[in-house]
């Protein structure tokens, strides 16, 4: 996987032009979450959305898994208080908070348990290795998925499928992810899975309008969260405003001059 010089951080940080690149980095204990590791991670979340200049995001592990799910030693005694302290300006990873502006596409390898589905969950795009392996055993452990599994998973693989493996706590693979819509899609390994999430960030980094992809981003929660009749109400105001951008401007001329856009974000 990617290598940082960031060794002692349990996520690392990178910038790749206006992609995120965040990095879950305890693979010695296969990237189990503690305290501090959701610290890092909701800080890194804070940093997409908040700088203008990023455009994307990327999640993914290093090493041999994705996430063996929380580290119970670190983390039972928050667990229990049913609260969690994070830095000043960070953001849930798995984007409880909204409203959202950044699209983040998930990378996922080994073992994803429990709270890893759930910030697949959470991403837009999700692409997942070969080997993946996956769980949402929280139900065998006398609680219950409490990071948006509950109702994402129904609303994005179906009633029968989410309740089928939540229900259970059962073991599934990654033809069977793929199959219920939890990925988009399949790569053969974990450096290729990587790749392969990057190249689709760069993509809409690179080529896609980022005040599109925000206005994307409102309308479809707007139809979600108000009903479609209220992101209808929005659509003609919101291509009205978008023509009257600077990228607006620039994308009709780069469809005049038959060449890629170069979006500036204004």
């Amino acid at each position: 996987m990617m290598s940082t010089s960031a060794d002692a951080a349990e996520v690392t940080v990178e910038r790749d032009g206006h992609v995120l690149l965040m990095g879950l980095n305890r693979p010695a204990k296969r990237n189990a979450f503690t305290r501090r590791m959701l610290a890092e991670l909701a800080a890194a979340y804070g940093r997409l959305e908040s700088d203008d200049d990023l455009w994307c995001g990327v999640l993914f592990a290093h090493g041999d898994h994705f996430t063996g799910g929380l580290d119970m030693l670190d983390v039972g005694a928050e667990l229990a208080s049913g609260k969690f302290d994070a830095p000043e300006g960070s953001r849930d990873p798995w984007r409880l908070d909204g409203p959202w502006t950044k699209p983040v596409v998930a990378a996922a390898q080994g073992w994803v348990m429990t709270l890893g589905i759930e910030l697949l969950l959470a991403a837009d795009i999700r692409v997942a290795s070969r080997d993946a392996r996956f769980a949402q055993y929280e139900i065998r452990r006398g609680i219950y998925p409490f990071g948006g599994a509950t109702f994402r998973f129904p609303q994005q693989a179906g009633w029968g499928n989410a309740m089928r493996w939540i229900l259970t706590g059962e073991e599934f693979d990654a033809a069977e992810a793929h199959r219920i819509g939890l990925v988009q899609e399949i790569a053969d390994d974990g450096p290729a899975t990587l790749e392969r999430a990057i190249q689709i960030a760069r993509v809409i980094a690179e080529k896609s309008a980022p005040l599109g992809v925000r206005t994307v981003f409102d309308s479809a929660h707007l139809a979600h969260e108000c009903g479609e009749r209220a992101a209808i109400e929005r659509l003609r105001p919101d291509i009205a405003r978008l023509f009257a951008t600077a990228d607006g401007a620039e994308g009709i001329q780069s469809f005049i001059e038959r060449r890629d856009a170069a979006f500036t974000g204004r």
